[in-house]
């Protein structure tokens, strides 16, 4: 069983910088993707990107590519999802999602672990 909490969600203004945090525990973390999506309200669960762990594999949504880092933290055994220049449109859940395997997946289906979700709210 994996477990995966997610940290850092607040309030900000558009054009600031965000950071996330994804804390993964439970299993042997060198088999572990660990990707981010989000979903605003009323619209689909979307992919913003993922990080295998071993082998440092990450790929981005094509529109988010430009202002989000996916970075790890092997000590503390987490995922950070970095966000610059944060807009209106970025205000959503951020889930931090979890399988097995080492290749990123963008399809939310192929995920086994789920967060509970932070909330990120930009305003104009």
């Amino acid at each position: 069983q994996v477990q995966l909490i997610e940290s850092g969600g607040r309030w900000v203004q558009a054009g600031e910088s965000l950071t996330l945090s994804c804390v993964v525990s439970g299993r042997t973390f060198d088999t572990t993707t660990v990707a981010w999506f989000r979903q605003a309200p009323g619209k689909e669960r979307e992919f913003v990107g993922a990080s295998s762990w071993s082998t440092i594999t990450r790929t981005y949504a094509d529109s988010l590519k430009d202002r989000i880092i996916i970075s790890r933290n092997s000590r503390e055994n987490s995922v950070a999802l970095r966000m610059s220049s944060l807009k209106p449109e970025d205000t959503a859940v951020y889930y931090c999602a979890g399988r097995t395997g080492t290749a990123p997946s963008r399809e939310s289906q192929t995920y086994d672990y789920w967060g509970q979700g932070t909330q990120v709210t930009v305003s104009s």
